[in-house]
């Protein structure tokens, strides 16, 4: 059987091999030269073999045997082995290093976490961060599949989502985009039947009128365009109108305008998604933490 070495032995063996005898190493170790010794008979019985020539009474100098001087690299390995391990999970544990993976809805990811993420990581400089930003239903994809640490996004109906957990942060409201020179573009507030004459282009947040009296506009939809920045280019270009959440909506785009929808008043609930039963890694628990702490939640 292989020995199984400890550090406090392996380091109470450096001390000695390095400070040139038992009494020094005992004081560095703060402990007393008989448990010294006593530490390093128990690491020569599991090597099979000294480490030290026997004391001398002519010198108070302890000398390395030849197995000794061979084994002090490898014990040094060892125990600079044993402590980068221990420094890395110490950081991971105080979220101070590691990797963290999180997705999120466009929305959030261009208008909220910037200044969260540059917040949050000004102390953790070691800390490796993936973002993935995509529609909801990718988010939450990712999140099952756990692809991702914690996912960012809105649940549109919760009963189809047992398996996770939403802890609501950001609301935002629904209105209508169009070009700034539309006949809609003037208007202060609007009725969805208001919407019914109009080109209309469905996109991925369009799913937050189903369940509204706004629902027959999916059915009136001529396009349909997933991608944001195709979304904004066929507004821009006059091509027809669509429904946005307000963070959706480019707030420093000047060719277009945000109307909102005032019947029905629909609102998006957006927050932190993750799987029930299953613990964050530390550096997620903490981003988690920091954002809730940054933002009260929704009530």
């Amino acid at each position: 059987m292989l020995p199984e070495f400890k550090i406090a032995q392996l380091r109470h063996f450096v001390w000695v091999a390095e400070l040139k005898g038992f009494h020094a190493a005992a004081e560095k170790a703060c402990r007393t030269q008989p448990a010294i010794s006593l530490s390093i008979r128990d690491l020569e019985s599991k090597l099979g073999a000294a480490l030290f020539e026997k004391r001398n009474a002519k010198t108070t100098m302890t000398q390395l045997t030849p197995f000794g001087c061979q084994f002090l690299p490898k014990a040094k390995d060892l125990i600079a082995h044993h402590d980068r391990v221990s420094l890395d999970m110490a950081l991971m544990r105080e979220h101070k290093s590691g990797h963290l993976r999180i997705a999120s809805v466009p929305s959030i990811a261009c208008r909220m976490l910037p200044e969260v993420l540059a917040s949050f990581v000004a102390n953790v400089p070691d800390l490796h961060i993936s973002f993935y930003d995509d529609n909801s239903e990718a988010v939450l994809r990712m999140v099952e599949n756990q692809q991702v640490d914690l996912g960012i996004a809105s649940l549109w109906q919760e009963e189809e989502h047992t398996d996770k957990s939403f802890i609501p942060i950001w609301e935002d409201r629904i209105g209508v985009v169009c070009r700034h020179d539309h006949p809609l573009a003037d208007a202060k507030e609007l009725h969805w039947k208001e919407l019914r004459k109009q080109r209309l282009i469905n996109n991925g947040t369009s799913r937050l009128l189903e369940d509204s009296e706004a629902a027959p506009l999916l059915g009136d939809s001529q396009f349909y365009i997933s991608n944001m920045l195709s979304l904004i280019a066929m507004l821009e270009a006059g091509i027809g109108i669509t429904t946005l959440p307000w963070f959706a909506f480019p707030k420093d785009n000047t060719n277009l305008r945000f109307i909102p929808l005032q019947t029905p008043t629909v609102v998006r609930h957006i927050g932190i998604v993750q799987l029930n039963g299953k613990s964050l890694s530390p550096a997620a628990q903490a981003l988690a933490d920091f954002i809730i702490e940054s933002n009260p939640v929704k009530k």
